[in-house]
């Protein structure tokens, strides 16, 4: 189908080098979010201010778009994503109906904290709309886990969960995936994307401090119920032929 890639949540922390990617590929661009275009900007897409939370402007941001990327996120994620749906579909009755292509997170299937529980039932929508669709799970970014942890800066100490792990991944990099499964026909759901390392939270934690000078004592505390075990066993990392990021966490804090 013809028509600019639109990006939901094309101004955040995943959406931003999406965006800049696709301009660099020359590809028709339509970003989407909720403030209206910053004074100044002339880069060379088109601007739809919508909300998806109040269910306002959604209708017109998704008309004529081509492929929908939706990196747009929330606590109320699984609303978010059947309005943008509804408003999908709607388009695709007026012609060919659009390409989505939805990011998510590697492991949700098996560790039920209720973010991830409405990322799973985010995915089922999408899956299950009767549209073209691609979906593609990533391990968790650098920002999140150095915000995680600083986060508790300041407490007297930093909470490390005995035996849980991460293969953080950049942004970046999951941005330049998607930009290629944005511009490629529908393919379902593609291969798992994790970063280069599997770390223990503990030595991620002490990155963090390192990287912004400050230090605090370290507790590993055993934390009980299904998430936690899930998390210890290593449900959140991808197989190894799948650890396909390239920058490590200390790279990206520049330690």
């Amino acid at each position: 189908m013809d028509g600019p890639i639109l990006v939901t949540g094309g101004t955040g922390r995943l959406g931003r080098p999406l965006v800049t990617r696709l301009l660099a590929d020359e590809t028709p661009v339509r970003v989407m979010s909720r403030r209206p275009r910053p004074a100044g900007d002339d880069r060379p897409y088109e601007w739809a201010q919508a909300d998806l939370g109040r269910d306002v402007g959604v209708d017109a941001a998704v008309r004529g778009a081509g492929t929908v990327v939706h990196c747009a996120t929330g606590a109320r994620d699984v609303e978010l994503t059947r309005r943008l749906m509804r408003a999908v579909r709607a388009a695709g009755a007026e012609g060919e109906a659009p390409h989505v292509v939805l990011i998510s997170i590697v492991g949700i299937d098996d560790v039920p904290f209720p973010y991830y529980r409405s990322k799973l039932a985010s995915e089922g929508l999408v899956v299950s709309s009767g549209l073209p669709w691609t979906l593609l799970r990533a391990t968790q970014f650098h920002d999140l886990i150095a915000t995680l942890v600083t986060a508790q800066r300041r407490l007297p100490r930093v909470l490390a969960p005995r035996g849980f792990r991460f293969q953080p991944v950049a942004a970046s990099e999951v941005a330049v995936r998607l930009a290629e499964l944005a511009q490629a026909k529908p393919a379902g759901r593609v291969p798992d994307m994790g970063g280069p390392q599997v770390r223990p939270l503990r030595e991620l934690a002490e990155t963090v401090m390192r990287a912004g000078g400050w230090e605090r004592r370290l507790v590993e505390p055993a934390l009980p119920g299904r998430a936690a075990r899930a998390v210890a066993a290593g449900a959140l990392l991808t197989p190894a032929d799948r650890a396909v990021g390239t920058l490590t966490f200390e790279q990206h804090l520049g330690v």
